[in-house]
């Protein structure tokens, strides 16, 4: 069906103006008619049922009876709120308060006391019941099915039903679509002012995104609203119910858990210790919330508000009445009255006092009419959607026409109307409200489908999002990166940027990394002094620098991985430690290290922790261990990967899912130290093997992975001795067929050939290199041999080796990549071009970003 065209309130009035009194399904509406009365006119023109009964003000009869309730029982407060909605819902569509008990699935105790209760107390539902229209004046009902049986129960006998809608259809406006919800809060703030508020309405979802995006937006602007934050969104009341939850989270309740209260109580502490527990960080901000919690227990829940609002200064008069509403004030607080009284909040609208003044924010699951000239209506999503009611006393077709009708009400309010619309968000269609489907004759699934006008975020130059003044100061130049920096870059730029501008929180795997590298390099340094040290007390001091970090509970395990840890890092370094540092130059220290300064002895081997720094590569870094003149080592106390796998991460074209360019970046400045040398780079994860220590089986051999950088072009290497030996070492039939060959022979074989790029088996068995290969070795062998079996086979050991190790093209390309993502890391620096959210390889691996909750989707 169309959308049906609404009359407007002039309309209305025109054809109501003449009767005695005129009865609307909403306030807002009522209001609008009252303001067009041209004529004195005695007593009340336009109202709706619930303000004819009750008078002027309404007030939320189910927060008045759940008070009520919980304050003469002790029933459980879910079971109240819940039993309370149930009779409430029924008598508004049945018409009688009772109607819920002869429903015997909805009936328990709780029920039958709130029906009980309910009968005394004089709600808005009590006075409909009571209240009845006088049969003397003539009336008009506007919206008669809008009105549910409840409502209908006050009219007289005789009345007259004026249409809410005229008989032709409503030709809506285009959707605005935008890519996003900030864009859409900024096209508001640049239209409204401080001068025209009072004539502008915003209709949104009250609970969603746009609400309190909006809410800051006019705040930071100085445009005045009402409508928004309600009694729980007031910043020190969601506060203290915080503040109070956190009192029972336990010792392991962190700086971050307790961040939102800090930064209320005006107070800071540093970003490092985010992650460290409360109970383990000695500083002024977090003593007053230690004090607090350690004596809470024994504390009303007024002299908990007192103390907080004293700390705050600031007076928490309204909700102390309201905790003396709960029968809350002279409790003790205890982990379930702080459950309950958050239920409380989070179910029950309080009244707050409000200044009518300004932009009017409207609830767009709890509006039908708003009466301003100009409305901008917001997202229009799935959030617009009613649940319906899924009780058997509510008739869900009837009550989906309201709802519709509603709807379409809403969409029409305003003499200017202007629908601000995301098309897709988090990389998905936003689905359009369900009414849409029911009233478009056309077929659509995103806003784009229907007739819309698409707005894009304007350039930086038109003036449009945050103005830059030159500051007559060049940005500095970056003229190396780490492997570190690459690997976020790369994954995500604009992750990456804000990794610059914020500070990061200490983590405890990151503690417990640094703490084992320092074992590492001091160990290199000092073997006899850890041999001299009774390890249960070197244990002991680790477990003592990440004790702010882990719970008490998790101590039996923390020692016996940081006692495994210790004994492997000290039991490879015994087999396959350097022997000697002669074949390098000296080197200054790098940082600190804790088991330095626990022994009190210097760490300054050449060999450890060196620093590197190459302008004209690029790159720089710090090299775990130097083990050998053409062996690097790193420590890894992450899960093992294999040498396929690193090699795979190092990918420049395209860029890994997961980019990880450290053997590339390590092994590309070493070969500059020794060139045209054959190099190894070993991660040695010293935690892999702590199952099999446990079990009694342990070979540290498992724990390491080996990539190897070969100084040949790939080409170059398939013809080498090393290629050659390695299908000597393979499968049976390429051992058998190229023993049989001889390396002579396939010296001269693969001599003209070039191995395809492609690493796919498929494609290189189909590819030219295979099929004269495969000739050229079947030539040369004798019939006792299988040469297409070994020469297949040979093509897939050559592809193996390629994908498990670096050759000189490989690292070629990385440099060049390196000064590619130099140049554009500049370039954006500069402020040629945004630090876009997509990295090379296209949309972020998420896993690997550090400040999700900062990034918009997409290019913004």
């Amino acid at each position: 069906m169309p959308i049906r065209s609404a009359k407007d309130a002039a309309s209305l009035y025109a054809e109501v103006r003449d009767y005695d009194l005129v009865v609307t399904p909403d306030a807002p509406l009522a209001s609008a008619i009252n303001r067009r009365l041209d004529r004195p006119h005695f007593g009340t023109f336009a109202t709706t049922p619930r303000r004819l009964a009750a008078g002027r003000r309404e007030q939320a009869e189910d927060r008045r009876a759940f008070l009520e309730i919980v304050r003469q029982t002790d029933h459980d407060w879910k079971a109240v709120a819940y039993a309370v909605g149930n009779v409430l819902q029924c008598w508004e569509h049945t018409g009688r308060l009772g109607a819920v008990l002869e429903y015997d699935a909805y009936v328990d105790d709780a029920t039958r006391e709130v029906v009980e209760v309910m009968r005394t107390l004089r709600t808005t539902s009590k006075r409909l019941t009571e209240y009845a229209i006088d049969d003397g004046g003539s009336v008009a009902v506007v919206g008669y099915d809008q009105l549910t049986e409840l409502e209908r129960s006050v009219l007289p006998e005789a009345f007259d039903r004026v249409d809410l809608f005229s008989g032709e259809a409503f030709d809506p406006p285009p959707f605005h679509v935008f890519e996003s919800a900030t864009d859409i809060v900024a096209a508001l703030r640049d239209t409204i002012t401080a001068h025209n508020a009072d004539r502008v309405a915003v209709v949104l979802d009250g609970g969603g995104k746009y609400s309190s995006l909006v809410e800051s937006a006019f705040e930071a602007a100085g445009i005045p609203f009402y409508g928004g934050p309600g009694f729980a969104d007031d910043p020190h009341h969601r506060t203290f119910v915080r503040l109070l939850r956190l009192c029972f989270r336990g010792s392991d309740a962190t700086v971050g858990d307790a961040a939102p209260i800090l930064a209320q109580l005006g107070m800071d502490v540093p970003t490092a210790d985010r992650e460290r527990r409360l109970a383990a960080v000695d500083h002024p901000a977090t003593e007053w919330l230690r004090t607090f919690r350690d004596g809470v227990g024994d504390r009303t829940f007024a002299a908990a508000l007192d103390a907080y609002a004293t700390e705050v200064g600031v007076e928490l008069d309204r909700l102390d009445e309201e905790l003396r509403n709960l029968g809350l004030a002279d409790a003790p607080v205890t982990a379930g009255a702080v459950d309950r009284l958050a239920y409380y909040l989070q179910t029950y609208e309080v009244p707050v006092d409000r200044e009518n003044e300004g932009v009017l924010l409207a609830d767009a699951k709890s509006s039908a009419y708003v009466d301003r000239p100009v409305v901008f209506h917001l997202g229009m999503g799935e959030e617009w959607t009613h649940s319906a009611p899924q009780r058997p006393w509510v008739d869900t077709e009837t009550q989906f026409a309201r709802y519709v009708g509603d709807f379409q009400r809403l969409l029409q309010s305003g003499d200017r109307r202007y629908y601000l619309v995301q098309d897709a968000a988090g990389g998905e269609p936003v689905t359009p409200c369900l009414y849409l489907g029911d009233l478009l004759d056309e077929e659509f699934e995103r806003f784009s489908d229907l007739d819309s006008v698409e707005h894009r975020p304007r350039p930086r130059s038109t003036g449009a999002g945050f103005d830059r003044e030159p500051t007559g100061v060049d940005p500095e130049t970056v003229g190396t990166v780490s492997q570190s920096t690459l690997n976020s870059y790369v994954n995500s730029p604009r992750d990456y940027l804000f990794g610059r501008l914020l500070d990061t929180p200490d983590r405890e795997r990151f503690v417990e990394g640094t703490l084992f590298h320092d074992f590492a390099e001091f160990y290199v340094n000092h073997p006899e002094a850890v041999a001299a040290a009774d390890t249960d007390a070197l244990v002991d001091a680790m477990l003592a620098e990440t004790e702010a970090f882990a719970s008490a509970a998790d101590e039996p395990l923390r020692r016996r991985k940081y006692r495994i840890g210790l004994e492997l890092i000290a039991e490879y370094l015994d087999e396959e430690g350097p022997e000697s540092d002669d074949f390098l130059t000296a080197a200054s220290g790098w940082g600190t290290n804790f088991f330095a300064e626990h022994f009190d002895e210097p760490v300054d081997s050449p060999l450890t922790e060196r620093w590197f720094e190459d302008d004209a590569l690029g790159v720089k870094g710090k090299i775990d261990l130097v083990r050998a003149p053409t062996a690097l080592l790193d420590y890894k106390s992450g899960r093992k990967k294999r040498t396929a796998q690193v090699v795979g991460d190092a990918a420049v074209d395209p860029p890994a899912d997961a980019p990880n360019f450290q053997a590339a970046l390590y092994l590309t400045y070493y070969r500059s130290v020794r060139p045209n040398e054959r190099l190894e780079f070993t991660f040695f994860h010293f935690l892999e093997p702590m199952a099999d220590v446990i079990a009694g089986d342990a070979d540290l051999g498992d724990a390491l992975t080996r990539v190897t950088y070969h100084p040949v072009a790939f080409d170059e290497y398939v013809g080498s001795r090393d290629a050659y030996e390695r299908l000597l070492d393979g499968y049976t039939d390429c051992r058998e067929t190229f023993e049989d060959l001889g390396y002579s022979a396939y010296e001269q074989v693969v001599a003209p050939l070039t191995f395809p790029e492609t690493t796919d088996k498929g494609e290189l068995r189909d590819s030219e290199f295979a099929e004269r290969f495969t000739a050229a070795v079947d030539a040369e062998t004798s019939a006792a041999v299988d040469a297409e079996k070994g020469a297949d086979q040979a093509i897939r050991e050559l592809n193996g080796a390629r994908r498990r190790a670096f050759f000189r093209e490989d690292l070629d390309a990385f440099e060049a990549f390196v000064d590619e993502r130099l140049d554009e890391l500049n370039a954006r620096r500069a402020g040629e071009e945004r630090f876009p959210v997509d990295g090379l390889a296209g949309e972020p691996n998420y896993r690997r970003v550090d400040n999700r909750d900062l990034l918009l989707e997409g290019d913004r």
